[in-house]
């Protein structure tokens, strides 16, 4: 049910790049020339509620190419959203743009994130991340594939008391 609902999500995003006249797969390996994927192309979706607590939007950057095994979106979390438990196979790197947030990973505290800040989730570490409770926050997500096209697996959400650093994760 997870990897159908990654691939859907996934098609959708490549749907709207492909209306916009524009889709990352026109760029030839070895070519000299680069794709340009105008603003918005690869649309945006609400962040599922069985992958996240409260209001998020998602606005895919781009998708992964045979060049580059990685996607991107820009992640808006409203006050107090967040993700649920999850881990990437072939980890992910978190850039915040804007707003204030906070992540945590299974057996280490919650630590608030900042404009600038920038986290490096290795390659399945489960972890978290979202808004602070009093303020919005947008980072850019980008997600690597493993050697079987996966780039994350979903599990439960964040309770209340982990989300709001009080103690530690101590989930298998």
């Amino acid at each position: 049910m997870k990897r159908l609902l990654i691939a859907s999500l996934l098609t959708i995003a490549m749907a709207g790049a492909a209306q916009a006249g524009n889709t990352a797969d026109t760029a030839h390996p070895g070519s000299s020339s680069q794709t340009v994927l105008p603003a918005h192309s690869l649309g945006s979706f609400a962040g599922p509620e069985a992958w996240f607590t409260g209001e998020v939007k998602v606005d895919m950057l781009f998708n992964k190419t045979a060049d580059l095994q990685a996607s991107g979106a820009s992640v808006t979390f409203q006050p107090g959203a967040r993700t649920a438990w999850h881990r990437h196979p072939a980890g992910q790197t978190l850039i915040v743009t804007a707003g204030k947030g906070l992540t945590g990973y299974e057996g280490g505290k919650t630590v608030e994130l900042n404009p600038g800040d920038v986290v490096q989730c290795p390659a399945g570490i489960r972890h978290w991340h979202g808004a602070s409770p009093d303020s919005a926050m947008t980072h850019i997500a980008i997600t690597g594939y493993d050697a079987d096209g996966q780039n994350v697996e979903w599990f439960e959400k964040v309770p209340d008391a982990e989300y709001l650093g009080q103690g530690t994760s101590t989930k298998p």
